[in-house]
């Protein structure tokens, strides 16, 4: 993993992890542990060698020209290996000064020969103003790198200033950071020149520091997830590895979530923050307060809870899981409070700024577009079913199916044939269960099967209901015992279905049963359409907690299934319905970067009795970070599709932050409401009964938990769960 998602974001990432094993060892680090007072580290010349001092410089000051997003990746890294010195505060320093547009310090912060340090709160520092004349007088907050450090940059009163370490009076302090460590400094009526005092807006420089301090904190997390896993996966108690046992699993999933989400906030925050890629001010601004107010607290959340995995070993001096949790608080204090940030958030969001999530297509999307567009003319002309049926005809319902039935579009034609659609107001039938169904036929149907439902299915004339939710089989739902059972000319089918969508609505429907008791339960399993208006079926709804009825229960009761609505083989079930086309569906969110439920949270604040106070500022923060940052995670995931890489772990975080997200926007909601919201009969839309319907969505299409299983699992390599009995 990396912040990075190009070939060369990856080498770069490689080659700064491999200069890290080589030369920030265990005991090189153990020996600043141990040190007495920090000293510049031997390795850093090392570091300005490599050229990684420089990366974000302009190269006429010795730097390599590139953006933030490139020193986010080394920052991520050198933090990742804990490597000693003062990296973070040096690069901030030039960072700040580039885009103050100082540049006289900047070949010696490159090259090494001056090392940089950073105090981001005032402290007692104060600048007071006689004249033309300007003093400085007080004591600073902490400064980062403060030990080592050639220029301070220093907030004050009135914005920041850059002094020589030999102005100034500075006191080392005994630091909770024990490899990387902290002074400040005490001046009296110090007089500052022109030169030392920055005009740069005192938010750009705590945005530039946020998006640096969370690349770190995105690498300190990256280590806790990785150092956890692998313990988990080894330790052994009570006669199997840790990381079988659910609660430690669980907590390691929900670790990677936090470390993809310091990731992803980090990587938007830099790249809204370097000036070539054009974003607005206030956009930018809103990219960094999002990372400073999600990435601080997960490096720090999930440093904690590898302590937690690690156990009695994670609680020694001699491990390194410490020095990793003292790093991630640290960051945390010196940036400022992440409820302060979560407010900032807040502030600028209510004030209408937003970050907007785009992808550049690549040069042939012009020449896709014209096709595209030339072919959506006739539908222009058209209405209703016969503009559905034209779209469908022509692969516009699921371009992403294989033709004939689709357009076998790439991921660069699936973004360009939405964004034509979306531009002619376009819209093709959404199959909803449909989306699934085809897929499936494609792959495993014989000839009379695709010819009798994938057409009308595209254009709308079949509508498609899930039968494989059973009272004792949801989440398992290889223990489905729904039998089937072989008759001339068919199948009898025996047994109950539950939670089934669109049951009433549905002409068909996808039906697993067991037909073959005595096979493995996977391997005993078919598939079978049925014909849910004419097949016998009793069909009853089910009242949910909204009070409304849209699932389901299903009985068959010796209902009969000709031999031709069987697809594949019998026992081919289970892998029919895991059945994925090797093209998948690309897509990008066009709606606000905060979702419907975060924009439906914002529309409450004006009507919030008195005002928004600090403590709900604080909560809706927190909100927007979880929807944007769930966004940014859609949109690396685009991303890795339309460059060709393999799918990262960005999908299944995105799900499972997701689910909850909404289900936390429409509680506080209800919240804000007050008492209105206890009334009876609200209408669908409200709160209310948003709140209850939400409920649902960490159970139906597989539970939350079900889905830390499958990321501390698949993505995280931890053992499965054991067999019952077993």
């Amino acid at each position: 993993m990396t912040i990075g998602l190009s070939e060369e974001d990856r080498d770069l990432r490689d080659s700064v992890r491999g200069w890290a094993a080589r030369h920030a060892t265990p005991t090189v680090i153990r020996e600043a542990v141990e040190a007495k007072v920090e000293t510049r580290p031997q390795l850093w010349n090392g570091l300005a060698e490599q050229g990684l001092l420089g990366l974000h410089v302009a190269e006429e000051f010795g730097g390599a020209g590139y953006g933030l997003v490139e020193l986010a990746i080394v920052v991520e890294e050198l933090g990742r290996s804990m490597v000693p010195g003062p990296f973070l505060p040096t690069v901030v320093v030039s960072a700040v000064l580039s885009d103050a547009g100082v540049t006289g310090g900047l070949p010696a912060l490159v090259d090494g020969s001056t090392l940089g340090a950073v105090a981001l709160q005032p402290g007692s520092l104060k600048i007071t103003r006689d004249g033309g004349v300007a003093t400085l007088s007080g004591t600073s907050s902490h400064i980062l790198g403060g030990h080592v450090g050639d220029v301070f940059l220093l907030a004050t009163d009135s914005g920041f200033v850059l002094l020589e370490r030999d102005r100034l009076e500075v006191t080392d302090l005994a630091s909770y950071d024990v490899v990387r460590r902290n002074s400040e400094v005490t001046v009296d009526g110090l007089v500052l020149t022109d030169s030392e005092i920055l005009t740069i807006d005192t938010q750009r420089v705590l945005d530039i520091a946020a998006t640096l301090f969370a690349a770190e904190a995105s690498g300190l997390a990256d280590w806790a997830v990785t150092t956890s896993a692998d313990y988990a996966k080894v330790r052994q108690q009570f006669g199997r590895a840790i990381g079988q046992f659910q609660g430690v699993k669980h907590k390691a999933a929900r670790m990677l979530a936090l470390a993809e989400q310091a990731r992803v906030c980090a990587w938007d925050a830099a790249r809204a923050l370097t000036p070539a890629n054009g974003v607005g001010a206030e956009e930018a601004s809103l990219a960094a307060a999002v990372a400073g107010a999600t990435a601080l607290e997960a490096g720090f959340s999930v440093t904690r809870d590898c302590i937690q995995v690690l156990g009695g070993i994670g609680y020694t001096w001699e491990h390194d899981a410490h020095l990793y949790l003292r790093r991630a608080q640290s960051l945390r204090i010196l940036l400022g409070s992440t409820a302060s940030w979560r407010r900032r958030v807040a502030e600028l969001t209510i004030a209408g700024a937003r970050r907007v999530l785009s992808i550049e297509l690549p040069p042939e999307a012009e020449a896709i577009r014209a096709d595209v567009r030339a072919e959506l003319a006739p539908a222009l002309e058209l209405e209703g079913a016969a503009q559905k049926t034209y779209l469908a005809e022509k692969g516009y319902t699921a371009p992403h199916f294989t033709a004939p039935w689709g357009k076998s579009a790439d991921a660069v034609s699936q973004l360009v044939i939405a964004e034509e659609l979306r531009a002619a107001k376009i819209k093709p039938h959404d199959m909803i269960i449909g989306n699934w169904v085809i897929p499936t036929l494609i792959a495993h149907g014989n000839e009379e099967q695709l010819a009798k439902f994938v057409p009308p299915s595209l254009r709308g004339d079949i509508v498609w209901c899930q039968l494989f939710s059973e009272p004792g089989a949801g989440s398992d739902l290889a223990a489905l015992s729904t039998k089937a059972t072989k008759v001339d000319g068919g199948w009898k089918l025996q047994g109950q279905k539950v939670w089934t969508s669109m049951a009433r609505d549905a002409h068909w429907g996808i039906c697993l049963a067991r037909t073959d008791a005595d096979a493995p339960k996977h391997k005993g399993l078919s598939y079978f359409l049925i014909d849910i208006k004419n097949s016998g079926l009793d069909i009853r709804p089910l009242r949910e907690i909204t009070g409304e009825a849209l699932f389901n229960e299903v009985f068959f009761d010796d209902v009969f299934v000709p031999d031709e609505c069987l697809v594949g083989e019998p026992g081919d079930g289970w892998k029919l319905a895991r059945t994925t086309l090797a093209n998948e569906r690309v897509s990008l969110s066009n709606d606000s970067s905060l979702g419907s439920g975060g924009e439906a949270l914002l529309s409450l604040v004006d009507g919030l009795p008195g005002g928004i106070d600090d403590e709900q500022l604080t909560v809706l923060g927190k909100v927007l970070c979880d929807a944007q940052s769930g966004g940014l995670l859609g949109l690396r995931t685009t991303l890795r599709s339309l460059t060709g890489a393999q799918p990262g772990a960005e999908s299944s975080v995105a799900k499972l932050i997701g689910v909850e997200h909404i289900q936390q926007v429409w509680d506080v909601a209800m919240e804000w409401a007050g008492p209105s919201s206890l009334l009876g009969d609200q209408h669908r839309m409200s709160a209310t009964q948003m709140f209850l319907n939400s409920q649902c969505m960490s159970i139906a299409g597989g539970t939350t938990n079900v889905q830390l299983n499958i990321i501390g699992e698949r993505i995280l390599g931890l053992p499965r769960d054991p067999e019952p009995g077993k």
